[in-house]
């Protein structure tokens, strides 16, 4: 018991003889040290990122793809969940309770060329689950089809639907776009039915 109180009065002491040998003998904060403590900036005063909230349909997003070197404007300008084709969704799968759904959107080549294509599309769930375009495609599918793959020179814009199977008693919450172009995918809000 005597050592552990010996052992915590010397490193009391020996902190308070630090502590004195530090400061002026004024009182006073030195120059050099006020300078060193303008120049860190403090973590707690640095304002941090806010994430993006999801655009609204028809809300453009701009940006320019390093790959194709091409400035490109997308948006997304509507969803229909329930749509009808000749072979329904569950007959195409194997599964059970699933619908087609269609999402209309636009892409413009502003400057240079680009590839455009439906996948990286995909719609987001408040559950977490993430749905994907269809492979597939039918006659009756809703028109204009968004292409599966063109490359689209400055000027020029592509619209159209692309399907998805969905789950026929859940809405989607978002619709992601996630092109390698992008850091992190951009994010339109599904409005509720």
């Amino acid at each position: 018991m005597r050592t552990r109180t010996r052992t915590i009065t010397t490193a009391a002491v020996l902190l308070l003889a630090l502590t004195a040998c530090s400061s002026d003998s004024d009182d006073k904060p030195s120059s050099q040290k006020t300078t060193r403590d303008k120049a860190a900036p403090s973590s707690a005063t640095t304002p941090s990122p806010t994430p993006e909230q999801p655009r609204q349909f028809g809300q453009v997003l701009n940006f320019s793809d390093p790959v194709d070197h091409g400035e490109l404007d997308v948006t997304v300008l509507g969803y229909e969940q329930g749509v009808k084709a000749q072979t329904t969704a569950d007959q195409e799968f194997g599964t059970t309770g699933y619908v087609w759904a269609a999402l209309e959107i636009k892409a413009c080549v502003k400057k240079g060329t680009a590839g455009i294509t439906r996948y990286p599309w995909t719609l987001a769930y408040a559950d977490g689950a993430r749905v994907e375009p269809s492979s597939v495609t039918y006659g009756d599918f809703p028109k204009p089809e968004y292409p599966y793959e063109a490359t689209v020179k400055t000027g020029d814009c592509v619209r159209g639907k692309t399907v998805f199977p969905v789950p026929g008693d859940q809405r989607p919450e978002r619709v992601l776009y996630t092109p390698e172009a992008l850091p992190e995918p951009a994010e339109w809000a599904v409005p509720a039915a």
